[in-house]
């Protein structure tokens, strides 16, 4: 795929990269990558931060969403002058967006106050809620609403407000908080909007082929935790899928007038996407600068290769929202294996991942020197760290002080989508909010990360159960303590330490 298909800045790529076996075999070797994607792409301006956020007007969803549980939804957001707002939510029992459960009304008011002292380049803010309605589009999904419900004293309460299967009438709005009525619901329910406590708003120039560049506007608000008891005390800090102007959103985007048209009565249905194998085959590039939970600003680039299946990450760390001031890179090869269709999110695949090797870079003095003041033994060995000296962290098993363990396997879903450009998206399941790792089947993701783009290679490597595995690599000489490849092969890098949560 040419460099001028790819959307954003801030991406590295990896090419020509050693195989996770011939870094095995090589010893002490480095992973050996090159600059594939232009980094900043010349094609388009990069995003800019809008200080402080515009919110007037109407936002909404560009397609599907999927939040940890699983959650199935688009939204429709309008800000209005003088701070209230009116937002649309709609659920569905499909991962497609096509068959409508319910609809949420949620009105309210929302203040702005300052700059984030937590998320750099984000705006804290605080809402009240004035009104939440919800309108069932079916009878089953009276019935899961009331059952989730009755699970508790306080939902059971909250159950009375609901009707009956044989009083319900299609269209009608139920409440479940207003300003009118003692009690809140939305507890019960487990349902919040903190997601309004953080906001961003950038934009951002899309090339349009013989014409003029189109103005894109994303409205960016808090992260939803990924652990469902957690959801009402949780404050974001980190941000979910972006919303998009209504008047100024990528072009073509067949969910987009869908979405806008619609009301709490009327659901969009989205159009039904293809059926797309899984195919890993090819480079892999973060579409922009990501931001985690907890601080954390990076761009990630893999690398998948067929018969072996095994995997290649670069993993760029920046103290920055716009990924211009680097800290460290983390190489990382392993390999991976599975490929059984997941039972909780129809359309994703089930994948397990090994990390078996890993190379530390130190991009700043502040990295490098809590690196020289950490125990040799904890990460990389005996001899003085240095900025933009990579060094091998595999014979450590990891490094300690970044939260780097080897050999580390972790639970993982993937999915591959082909978005309205025509270009093919991976993506890799959402990390623990916690900072905690899915290292094991219970914890596998139930939604995903911002998708990576396809810069190389032609994905043409289907990522089924292989008809027959090579046998994993011996150890090398030269005295590496770290295990042979498992025979599990499985994928991305570890962080112990709650604070890196870049996977």
């Amino acid at each position: 795929m040419p460099a001028a298909m790819l959307p954003y800045a801030c991406v590295l790529v990896l090419l020509g990269a050693l195989t996770a076996e011939a870094a095995g075999a090589a010893g002490g070797g480095h992973l050996r990558w090159e600059p594939r994607c232009q980094h900043p792409l010349p094609d388009r301006m990069p995003s800019t931060a809008v200080l402080p956020p515009r919110l007037d007007g109407p936002w909404i969803s560009t397609g599907c969403e999927v939040r940890p549980g699983p959650e199935f939804l688009t939204r429709s957001y309008t800000f209005y002058p003088n701070r209230l707002f009116r937002a649309y939510q709609f659920y569905y029992r499909d991962p497609f967006c096509q068959e409508p459960a319910h609809s949420l009304l949620i009105k309210g008011k929302v203040r702005l106050r300052r700059a984030s002292w937590v998320t750099r380049g984000a705006t804290e803010a605080d809402y009240h809620l004035h009104k939440v309605g919800i309108v069932f589009h079916s009878h089953q999904a009276l019935l899961d609403v009331t059952g989730r419900l009755n699970q508790t004293r306080a939902g059971q309460d909250c159950s009375r407000r609901l009707p009956t299967t044989q009083a319900w009438l299609p269209g009608a709005l139920y409440e479940l908080l207003s300003a009118r009525a003692e009690g809140d619901c939305m507890a019960a329910l487990g349902f919040t909007m903190h997601e309004l406590s953080l906001v961003r708003v950038q934009r951002y120039l899309q090339p349009q082929p013989g014409a003029a560049s189109q103005l894109v506007e994303e409205l960016y608000l808090g992260d939803i935790h990924t652990d469902w008891a957690e959801r009402q005390q949780y404050r974001p800090t980190g941000y979910q899928r972006p919303l998009q102007s209504a008047l100024h959103h990528v072009r073509p985007c067949p969910a987009c007038s869908l979405v806008a048209r619609s009301d709490v009565r009327h659901p969009p249905a989205l159009p039904a996407p293809p059926a797309l194998p899984l195919r890993l085959g090819g480079r892999w590039v973060s579409a922009g600068c990501e931001v985690r939970p907890a601080v954390l600003f990076l761009t990630r680039a893999f690398a998948f290769h067929g018969p072996g299946r095994s995997w290649e990450g670069r993993y760029r760390h920046f103290s920055d929202p716009a990924c211009r001031r680097p800290t460290f890179t983390v190489l990382a090869a392993g390999r991976y294996s599975g490929g059984a269709p997941s039972a909780r999110v129809r359309g994703a695949t089930e994948l397990v991942f090994e990390v078996t090797r890993a190379h530390v870079t130190p991009m700043d003095r502040v990295t490098t020197a809590m690196l020289n003041v950490s125990e040799p033994s904890s990460c990389g060995g005996p001899g003085a760290w240095s900025v933009g000296t990579e060094r091998d962290v595999t014979a450590t098993n990891g490094c300690l002080p970044l939260g780097i363990r080897l050999p580390h396997v972790e639970y993982e879903l993937f999915k591959v989508e082909h978005d309205a450009l025509g270009q093919s998206l991976l993506f890799i399941g959402q990390r623990p909010t916690d900072g905690s790792s899915p290292d094991t089947p219970e914890k596998r993701p139930t939604s995903y990360q911002a998708p990576l783009v396809l810069c190389g290679g032609d994905a043409g490597d289907p990522s089924g159960p292989p008809q027959r595995r090579p046998a994993p690599p011996e150890a090398p000489r030269g005295g590496d303590p770290g295990p042979r490849v498992a025979p599990l092969p499985l994928l991305p890098l570890v962080l112990g330490a709650a604070f890196l949560r870049w996977l």
